[in-house]
């Protein structure tokens, strides 16, 4: 057996040394105050700077959150993107960009349950924090439910992305946006109509944003359940994460069973949205991943029951 040698570790300088080699310097001599009373306030000065600004804020805001569903995972734990904002008018320099997280901070603290309630009350906060008539608070994050085969019963988890959107007003009062993106699966009703046999079909996006009524209720709609249930009931057949044989064979002929087009597909979520009470404007879009082109399907509609409503 060969004997291993063992050779001594350079000794190295030390860490002091070491960063010196590598730029570093003594620290130069401190004039400026560092008591913040004393430190000078550039966003709170006060001059005609020209314009007023719709939005100054911060935005790409990760942070965790607990999220509520009538589906199971009946109560979850997420990471939502955060984007907070306010006005400004021409009179203030700039706004104080710490508060936007000293407040989502303390909401963490105090488990920030992703509730409209909650996030109401953190724009009115937040509004008085900023000395602000306005505040919005945005966030995106993924939803996980579970989904069963329909022959085998064996369950998974999917996931749609969703978003909120909470702005307050001290004279209009506060106004929220849902949306929700979710996948289905689509099977082309001129491919099954000229074929002899099979038709191709594709895997599809639908994207919902909608304008909820003042009186919509969360505590008894999870606007997640229903807008989930607007995409995927209308599609040719649902995204299953577990499928055995007999649960691929009952989707594959769900699917023959109800083709859809694009256009087909916002049409008939649209009318779901229409049906709806507590929707009071929407945009619902659709796209479909071809599966013999290069190319993506895509349709959308934008509709107002405000304006339907005036006109009447």
């Amino acid at each position: 057996m060969q004997e291993t040698k063992i050779f001594p570790l350079k000794q190295l300088p030390t860490k002091e040394q070491r960063h010196k080699l590598f730029g570093s310097v003594q620290p130069a001599k401190k004039t400026k105050p560092v008591e913040k009373s004393k430190m000078a306030d550039l966003q709170n000065t006060k001059k005609d700077f020209l314009f007023d600004l719709n939005v100054v804020g911060i935005s790409n805001v990760k942070y965790p959150i607990t999220i509520e569903s009538n589906m199971n995972p009946g109560f979850q734990t997420s990471i939502g993107t955060f984007k907070f904002s306010s006005s400004l008018a021409n009179t203030s320099k700039g706004t104080n960009m710490s508060r936007f997280m000293e407040q989502l901070n303390q909401y963490h603290e105090q488990g920030f349950s992703l509730t409209l309630a909650n996030l109401k009350t953190f724009a009115i906060e937040l509004s008085e924090r900023l000395e602000q008539k306005d505040a919005t608070v945005e966030v995106a994050f993924p939803w996980f439910y579970e989904r069963k085969g329909p022959h085998s019963n064996l369950a998974g988890l999917n996931h749609a992305n969703a978003s909120i959107r909470v702005t307050y007003n001290q004279a209009k009062g506060t106004s929220v946006e849902v949306s929700l993106s979710a996948l289905i699966t689509t099977l082309c009703p001129c491919s099954k109509e000229i074929s002899e046999y099979s038709a191709h079909n594709q895997r599809g996006e639908v994207a919902m944003d909608i304008t909820l009524s003042d009186d919509f209720d969360e505590n008894k709609i999870d606007w997640k359940e229903v807008l989930l249930h607007a995409a995927e009931s209308n599609a040719s057949a649902r995204i299953h994460p577990v499928l055995k044989r007999p649960d691929e064979k009952v989707v594959t002929e769900q699917a023959y069973e109800n083709p859809r087009f694009v256009e087909d597909m916002v049409r008939l979520v649209a009318a779901d949205l229409y049906e709806m009470p507590f929707v009071t404007k929407f945009n619902v879009s659709c796209r479909n991943e071809e599966s013999i082109h290069l190319h993506d399907a895509i349709a959308s509609i934008t509709f107002d029951k405000q304006n339907v409503e005036s006109e009447q």
